[in-house]
């Protein structure tokens, strides 16, 4: 004989979306993995041909540069590198279903439960808004994950769609009802 589902299981079954939608942008491998180098090489590049080769640059009208300039390349490198490297190079790719989040850095996927996720967050002040999803338990990539939304124009200062479309199906994963934060803030 055959398994008998219940009509409640039916209706669930019914209602559950087991395909995985893409939430952060397409962008997000250029962020991660091709604009880092590029800038930060770049930078160096230019700050060591400055230490090395000074009498190759010059200014706007031909003479030498000021000194000065090879520390300012040089503070500009350190600083900006640990930004971009900060900001770009810890971005995963994030897909969602009904149950479970699936993060990966383009080398390793993984599947974490919508039950695991206790805070959700987007960064307003940064121009990708980068979105940070904190897990109650730790998963391969940490107790954080920090992904880049799909980019919407003219939204400057405004949440953006895809965080409350997390933190509604984290309350719908754990029974939570619609209108109740389940621990689940914005920053």
């Amino acid at each position: 004989m055959g398994r008998r589902r219940s009509l409640s299981a039916v209706r669930y079954a019914a209602t559950v979306d087991t395909t995985p939608r893409t939430l952060s942008s397409a962008q997000t491998f250029l962020m991660k993995v091709i604009f880092p180098p590029f800038w930060i090489g770049g930078f160096a590049l230019a700050t060591v041909t400055l230490f090395l080769s000074p009498g190759s640059w010059h200014d706007a009208h031909g003479g030498a540069l000021d000194p000065d300039t090879k520390w300012f390349f040089l503070l500009a490198t350190i600083v900006g590198g640990g930004f971009i490297w900060w900001s770009c190079v810890r971005l995963k790719r994030v897909r969602m279903d009904d149950r479970a989040l699936y993060i990966s850095n383009y080398s390793t996927e993984i599947a974490v439960p919508l039950v695991n996720v206790a805070q959700v967050s987007e960064n307003r002040w940064i121009n990708i808004h980068p979105v940070t999803i904190e897990f109650h338990a730790g998963t391969e990539f940490g107790s954080r994950v920090v992904f880049m939304p799909k980019v919407r124009w003219f939204a400057f200062w405004s949440s953006h769609p895809v965080v409350e479309e997390i933190r509604a199906a984290v309350r719908r994963a754990t029974g939570q009802a619609p209108d109740r934060g389940c621990g689940l803030t914005s920053a």
